[in-house]
């Protein structure tokens, strides 16, 4: 039997030059902690802090269509766009 997906994935990384963007404040840079979440209708939502920070802000062009199983591939594709920086959004 295939182990579920889990239905949130985090990561802590550094963004690249030119950071992520998100809806809320633009561009952030340096080090920061991602967490993509499994929602309803196969949408995930993609958020973004400053690690160790309390708030959390939306990665831009989430929440974004992904099929089921594939939750933790997706994440590893926003992992490689925000450590590559140039105001990363969340991959279509």
């Amino acid at each position: 039997m295939p182990t579920p997906e889990p239905a949130v994935c985090d990561d802590q990384v550094t963004a690249g030059p030119g950071g992520a963007m998100t809806d809320q404040v633009g561009v952030i840079t340096g080090d920061l902690t991602i967490q993509t979440t499994r929602q309803a209708n196969n949408l995930v939502h993609v958020a973004i802090q400053y690690t160790g920070a309390d708030e959390w802000y939306t990665l831009t062009g989430s929440p974004t269509t992904v099929p089921d199983g594939e939750l933790e591939q997706y994440h590893e594709r926003v992992r490689a766009a925000v450590e590559h920086g140039e105001g990363a959004v969340a991959p279509a």
